[in-house]
């Protein structure tokens, strides 16, 4: 799949001594969408605003749609939209007139039409003369969306986009996503929302004390680094796991009255049908069980505590 942009041996070393990203390579295809996943300083907003140009690399180069984001910067600019997590706006410029101006700083032809769409869709339209210092927290997330869409971009940043908003912005959001998508647009994002990540991402990057530790689809990284844990209730609880079972690292919950046994989706050694048999036969009185997968979450914790 073709590539529109590419991230090859991306470094950032601040003049304290810290380096924010450390020898990042990544290719991002066209019409993706990829979740960058990481603790807080993980290196996620310095990644986003040196491919926007907003900070310099110290070493390695970016390019978007084979432009060089240093070189060719107004061209790779132009084709980018961007969502930052702080709340940035003109306190008495109005919503249609900061949106108006948005798309006119990056040269794209007047088109109040598409604007007044762009603004429908985030429900924004009844607010479109009012002043920004009149809206809500969550409208000015929305007119910051509407901005960074204003020129029609190739490729979106959302930055936490719903972090602290209401359920509402976040549908209206996600519901923009997937439009969006479905025209081609690729769309970067970071979120400390796993579970939306695990809902529309395609590919899961999860990126820890500036390195990118891996960059997956997600239902391969799922079902690679994945767990599944057999839970069966029992009727009557016990003190101890029968001595037939110590072999497989089954474990006593709930006051004795659960047991459970954990394993990796990739271990093709684990037969859970010769596990389970064993358990019948071992002289417990089953009541129920159930098969529990892990969440991209549980597996984006396990890679973190792994790396520190």
């Amino acid at each position: 799949m073709y590539s529109i942009i590419s991230i090859k041996a991306l470094s950032k070393t601040y003049k304290s001594g810290f380096e924010a990203l450390k020898t990042v390579d990544l290719e991002i295809n066209r019409g993706e969408i990829l979740a960058l996943l990481g603790p807080n300083g993980a290196g996620k907003t310095t990644l986003i605003s040196t491919i926007c140009g907003i900070i310099s690399p110290s070493s390695g180069s970016v390019s978007v749609d084979g432009f060089d984001i240093i070189k060719d910067f107004r061209k790779t600019r132009s084709m980018i939209g961007l969502v930052p997590q702080e709340l940035t706006l003109g306190s008495f410029d109005t919503v249609l007139g900061t949106v108006r101006f948005s798309r006119g700083l990056f040269g794209a032809k007047r088109d109040d039409a598409y604007l007044e769409q762009l603004l429908k869709d985030l429900s924004l339209f009844d607010k479109k003369d009012s002043e920004i210092r009149a809206l809500s927290g969550g409208m000015k997330r929305r007119v910051l969306i509407a901005k960074a869409l204003s020129h029609q971009p190739k490729v979106l940043f959302l930055d936490e986009p719903t972090a602290g908003v209401d359920v509402e912005l976040r549908k209206d959001m996600w519901k923009i996503v997937n439009k969006l998508r479905n025209q081609g647009v690729t769309i970067i994002l970071t979120t400390h929302y796993i579970e939306e990540a695990e809902e529309i991402a395609d590919r899961v990057g999860v990126i820890s004390n500036g390195e990118l530790l891996l960059v997956e689809k997600k239902d391969e990284l799922m079902q690679s680094l994945g767990k599944k844990q057999l839970v069966i209730d029992l009727k009557e609880p016990v003190k101890e796991i029968p001595s037939s079972l110590e072999e497989y690292n089954i474990e006593l919950n709930d006051g004795g009255t659960q047991i459970s046994y954990t394993y990796v989706v990739k271990d093709e050694t684990a037969d859970v049908s010769e596990i389970l048999n064993k358990i019948t036969n071992s002289g417990l009185l089953l009541k129920d069980l159930k098969v529990e997968q892990s969440s991209l979450e549980d597996i984006f914790v396990d890679l973190v505590k792994e790396e520190s």
